[in-house]
């Protein structure tokens, strides 16, 4: 079985972070192991605080992983600090990184912040450059590139300096683009975008959908899939689970995961 190493923060939850990062892995037919960069205090209704790990207890956890078996793909979520992005991004750079898929995790939808202002700037210039997949919401590529991200012309502009900065492959998720009636991820790999468009679905977005669609992405690229293969599979893994959505707790509802019959 293909392996993937998710490096992202704990949810006492379960809905998102890394424990997302694994049922969806798994509900994609891949192996998961996952190495744990924060420990954040959150539930249906909000993030309340987070605690970094030291960056040399997240040195460790890699090591322990690659030492033992190497992964078919990574993604990173939650990273937190620079002292974090940088300690990934040298052990990558030292032992390899395949199918790196990072989804740039800034800020809960709240607007508790998950990674500092230098970890954004270490994240663009340290590890960008090694992914094969990026993978940013709508708000999360206004904030990188300093543009407004409203329509998928927006997405065009954005992804197109996104890319510019090392990666092979950018992916603006759609779900937060507000002047369109669809849900557009917009794909560009340097050449040409192609579009993956669904219904937008009625009611409150669940928690974990990005961690789900960057893991989803990762699995699929691990058992060999193409970047527009996986792309298009990771959206309708994660449309899926957003119709079966649960309720749990008194805020946002969660993806149901599993719901793919074999």
């Amino acid at each position: 079985m293909k392996t993937v190493l998710a490096a992202a923060g704990y949810d006492p939850t379960g809905a998102a972070g890394v424990q997302a990062d694994l049922k969806t892995i798994a509900a994609n037919e891949a192996d998961a192991a996952c190495v744990v960069t924060a420990v954040t205090a959150q539930n249906s209704q909000g993030v309340q605080s987070a605690f970094h790990l030291p960056a040399e207890t997240v040195r460790a956890q890699l090591n322990a992983v690659l030492d033992d078996a190497a992964p078919d793909a990574v993604k990173t979520g939650m990273l937190a600090s620079s002292n974090i992005v940088e300690t990934i991004a040298e052990t990558l750079k030292r032992r390899g990184a395949p199918n790196l898929v990072i989804d740039p995790v800034l800020a809960s939808s709240g607007g508790y912040s998950l990674l500092t202002d230098d970890g954004v700037e270490a994240l663009l210039r340290e590890l960008w450059p090694l992914a094969r997949v990026v993978c940013p919401n709508a708000a999360e590529a206004a904030i990188l590139t300093g543009m407004q991200v409203e329509s998928v012309h927006d997405a065009k502009k954005a992804a197109a300096k996104l890319r510019r900065l090392g990666a092979e492959w950018v992916v603006v998720k759609g779900g937060h683009l507000t002047k369109t009636d669809k849900a557009v991820d917009l794909l560009y790999d340097g050449r040409s975008y192609v579009e993956l468009d669904a219904p937008m679905l009625p009611g409150p977005s669940p928690r974990g959908t990005g961690c789900a669609f960057s893991s989803a992405v990762a699995a699929h690229l691990a058992r060999g899939s193409s970047v527009l293969e996986a792309a298009g599979a990771a959206k309708a893994y994660v449309y899926g689970a957003m119709e079966r959505a649960v309720r749990v707790g008194q805020g946002a509802p969660r993806l149901r995961h599993f719901w793919k019959k074999p």
